[in-house]
Parts: structure tokens; C-alpha cells; sequence
């Protein structure tokens, strides 16, 4: 097989093919040999047909099933053994028309290989990189103490709704008539839960202060929750295309009012939430170790920011980058056929931003000699378990446990990637933070998160919450081998 490749202009590439018969005449005798043995043709015994009849059968069936082996082998191997960096995949050369294998031999295949800019991306000590410490004050423990005491709280009966305690009513829901008496053939509903707090408009939310077991209010579900369809449907138990029909006065008498009360800052709570393994035996130990968590959880989001940091600085370095775009564009449609010629169209731009930021990646990873292995993969596997059970306040889940969750997780193969991404970024920091220079600064949480808000949103607040803004954390960046 002769192979040769163009690339005049360095990053639209042509590869071209030819195949001898020579080169598939082995591979394609040895198939027809093995499936004549094992062919069942009616009138003949087994493995006696006439290898004509094989031929006529499925010779050009396994002849194009040779060549193509034959092509994905050598072509594969010719780029790798001469380090051609090629996005996407080879797509049969723009204008050739399809080559005819029922002629013999020789039959010429070309492809157009759409190869990576040339560039270098570099960071050594002269460069400076910003690297935030988000320190844990008092108010975020505190803050996360009055979190976990609310989770592990419970509910108690109270004989009066208080709006200031978030409670909870249960009661029965009349449909009433333009008289406001109950409407007969109209909606009911027995012990429908309400939570007055989360009533959307003031004079319908006033309604239920200070009422008490047996009150009887009436208010209006539609004027209750303008514009909130499904609420409605929700609380009258009906589906959201029928609300129309339903936009009077309706009757709520309440049979319960349930208030919600805290948890007890007390062992019982620390041992809920960390385990009793965690031995923690008083409040200021249990503060401690809220401070652990939390700062755990800041400088895994300040690597994240310092990654983010990383991109922005390589990426104005690097500059702008020329790409082979019409062929770029055709491997797009290629994957996403589905989408069309818009998606591609619109995407272009935003994915060519991701497609830079891998490349400059990968070229920080040969640098640093740094590689995924499948423990990387399942270490970021189990970190995402671990933070998606921390949202939900469960912080001593076992091991086992977010082992066995993080593989299911990796079952599925669109979530490779993703933690693929994730490792890598994760090894590339610890590695640049000991090569670049690191300009420390020392932030509080609101601080930190007013660098993710757009810019006129941008003004530190009062510190109310222990989870960091970022939102693109685990977002799967553009694959270069797809160029989506």
C-alpha cells in the first residue's frame, strides 16, 4: 500500500490511499476459505459449495470489508508513527466521487485530516498567576451548624400559624361559587399540605396569620400563585391544563398546623452528621470540624479558579488560532447530524473556544509528563459522588458506598469524559502551582464569589451560604478526537 499526505498550508491535511490487490488478497482468500467451510447452502454438503457460488455471494461484501480494515490500520498507524495531531476524524476528501470496487484493482481512497494548529503553550516561573485562600469565618460555621440542625429537625404540632416559624398546614380544599358557597361538582380535596411562606402574593399570604385548627379561610389558589400553573395544579391535585377552569375562591379548613423545630446542638446531631466513629465531644470540636470540611471545600474551588485562571492567561498568550474551519465545520455535522447545519452554525465559535483550551491542555500535560489512568478517572468519580451527597447534607456517607456509586456513574460512557477533564485538571494544578508564580490573596467567600457574578453584579454581599457560585466546574469541555 502506498500512502502519501499534503498539508501545504498546516492545518488542512489530504491523505492519499492505494491499495493494491495484493495488499487484500490474503486477508480476503482466508475468509472466503473459513465461511465456506461453515456455509449451509441448500444442495450441497458442508463445506462443499463451489467457491464460485461463495464469491458471488459475498466476495464484494468481504473484499469491502478488507480494504476498510486495511484503510483504518494504515492510516491511523501513518498518522501516528509521523505525529501528525489531527481533530476529528478523517472524512473521504470534499469533491472525490466513491470508489468503485467492482473494478479490479488498483483503487485509490482520499481523505482530508484536518490537523491542530501549531502553537506553544508554556508557563515557568516568570509567569504570575493569581491564587485565592477563602478563609472560613465564624458566620459560615455558623451558618452551617443552623443548616445541619435544621436538616436533623423534626416537626411538632402548634395551635396557631406564626409566619415568622415556616410552618406547615394540612387541611381539606373546597371549591366554593360565585357566592362563596361550596360549589356542588367542584374540587375537593382532604388534607392538602400548605405552607403559606412560599404564597407568592402578600394580601393571599395574610390570610393564614394567626389562624388555628379548625379555621376555615378562603382564599385563591390562581391569585396565590400568578403565573405558576403547576403550583395550582399541584395543590388541587388536578392536571395544569385544567387550572383554566378553576380560577375562583376556594375553602381551606385547616385540621393541622405542623411548625418545624430545629435539632438540638448536641451530640446526637454531630454523630447524625459525622458519624459516631468521628468522636466528636463538644460543640467546639464539632465547630472544628465544620471549619475542615469547609475549608476543604474552598481550596478545592480555589484550584478550580486557579485553573479557570490558568486558561484566561494561556489563552491571551497563545492568541488567536487558525483553524482548518470548513473542514472543522463538516466533522461537526458529521457527529451531529441530528442537529443540522444551524447547530453547527451556531456552535462553531464557543466550541473552537473549548477545542484551544484542550489542546493547550494537552500540551501542559506532555510537559509536566502527566497522564490518566483509570484510578484518576475513579477518583474524580467518587469526589463528584461526594460532593452531590455533601449538597444534601450527608457528609459521612462510607466509602464503599460512593465507590459503588461512582461506578455506576462511570457505566455510562458519556460520563467518561467528563471526569477525564476533571483529573486532568486536577493534576495539571497541583503540578503549575509549583512552576508558576503564585500571586496569594486572601479572600472572604463572598469575595470569591463576586469573581464568577458579571461585572455589574459583581459588589460583595453579607455572607449567607457556604456553597461557592462557580457553575462550570464539571462542565464537559469540547473533545478534541470529536471536535463537537
Amino acid at each position: 500500500m502506498k500512502i502519501s499526505f499534503e498539508n501545504p498550508d498546516k492545518i488542512n491535511g489530504l491523505m492519499t490511499l492505494t491499495v493494491e490487490e495484493a495488499d487484500y488478497k490474503d486477508d480476503v482468500e482466508k475468509t472466503l476459505k473459513d465461511y465456506r467451510k461453515r456455509a449451509n447452502i441448500p444442495g450441497f454438503r458442508p463445506g462443499q459449495a463451489p467457491m464460485g457460488m461463495i464469491k458471488r455471494q459475498i466476495g464484494t461484501q468481504v473484499k469491502m470489508d478488507a480494504i476498510n480494515k486495511l484503510l483504518g490500520e494504515n492510516l491511523q498507524k501513518y498518522i501516528a508513527d509521523n505525529n501528525i495531531k489531527m481533530l476529528g476524524q478523517p472524512l473521504a476528501a470534499s469533491g472525490e466521487e466513491a470508489v468503485d470496487l467492482e473494478k479490479p484493482a488498483p483503487y485509490v481512497f482520499k481523505f482530508d485530516i484536518a490537523v491542530a494548529p501549531e502553537f506553544k503553550a508554556e508557563l515557568t516561573e516568570k509567569d504570575s498567576i493569581e491564587y485565592y485562600d477563602i478563609k472560613v469565618s465564624d458566620e459560615l460555621i455558623d451558618n452551617q451548624v443552623a443548616l445541619f440542625a435544621s436538616r436533623a429537625g423534626h416537626y411538632d404540632t402548634a395551635n396557631e400559624y406564626d409566619p415568622e416559624k415556616k410552618d406547615m398546614l394540612k387541611g381539606d380544599i373546597r371549591e366554593l361559587d360565585e357566592n362563596g358557597n361550596t360549589l356542588e361538582g367542584g374540587i375537593t380535596v382532604e388534607a392538602a399540605v400548605l405552607m403559606p411562606e412560599f404564597i407568592k402574593v402578600e394580601d393571599q399570604k395574610k390570610l393564614f396569620d394567626g389562624a388555628k385548627p379548625g379555621d376555615i379561610i378562603t382564599f385563591n389558589p390562581s391569585k396565590a400563585y400568578p403565573d405558576n400553573d403547576s403550583e395550582v395544579a399541584s395543590l388541587l391535585k388536578i392536571e395544569r391544563g385544567e387550572t383554566e377552569n378553576h380560577r375562583g375562591d376556594f375553602s381551606y379548613q385547616i385540621t393541622e398546623i405542623s411548625r418545624h423545630v430545629n435539632a438540638e446542638n448536641n451530640k446526637e446531631l454531630w454523630d447524625s452528621i459525622y458519624g459516631e466513629e468521628a468522636d466528636i465531644k463538644d460543640e467546639k470540636q464539632f465547630r472544628d470540624t465544620i471549619a475542615k470540611g469547609l475549608k476543604a471545600q474552598f481550596d478545592s474551588d480555589a484550584e478550580f479558579k486557579f485553573i479557570q485562571d490558568v486558561r484566561t492567561y494561556l489563552e491571551k498568550k497563545v492568541g488567536k488560532l487558525q483553524y482548518p474551519d470548513e473542514l472543522l465545520k463538516r466533522i461537526m455535522l458529521t457527529n451531529n447530524q441530528e442537529k443540522g447545519q444551524e447547530f453547527v452554525d451556531k456552535s462553531y465559535e464557543a466550541s473552537l473556544k473549548e477545542l484551544t483550551w484542550h489542546l493547550i491542555k494537552q500540551q501542559l500535560a506532555e510537559a509536566n509528563n502527566i497522564k490518566i489512568e483509570d484510578a484518576d478517572i475513579r477518583e474524580s468519580a467518587i469526589n463528584s459522588a461526594r460532593a452531590q451527597f455533601a449538597q444534601y447534607g450527608m457528609s459521612n456517607v462510607p466509602d464503599e458506598y460512593l465507590k459503588n456509586y461512582a461506578e455506576e456513574i462511570l457505566k455510562k460512557r458519556e460520563n467518561i469524559d467528563q471526569f477525564v477533564e476533571m483529573a486532568l485538571e486536577r493534576k495539571l494544578s497541583i503540578a503549575l502551582k509549583k512552576i508558576v508564580k503564585l500571586k496569594k490573596k486572601s479572600v472572604t467567600l463572598d469575595e470569591f464569589n463576586a469573581l464568577f457574578a458579571p461585572k455589574e453584579e459583581a459588589t460583595p454581599k453579607k455572607e449567607k451560604t457556604t456553597k461557592s457560585k462557580k457553575t462550570a466546574k464539571t462542565a464537559k469541555t469540547t473533545d478534541a478526537k470529536k471536535a463537537e
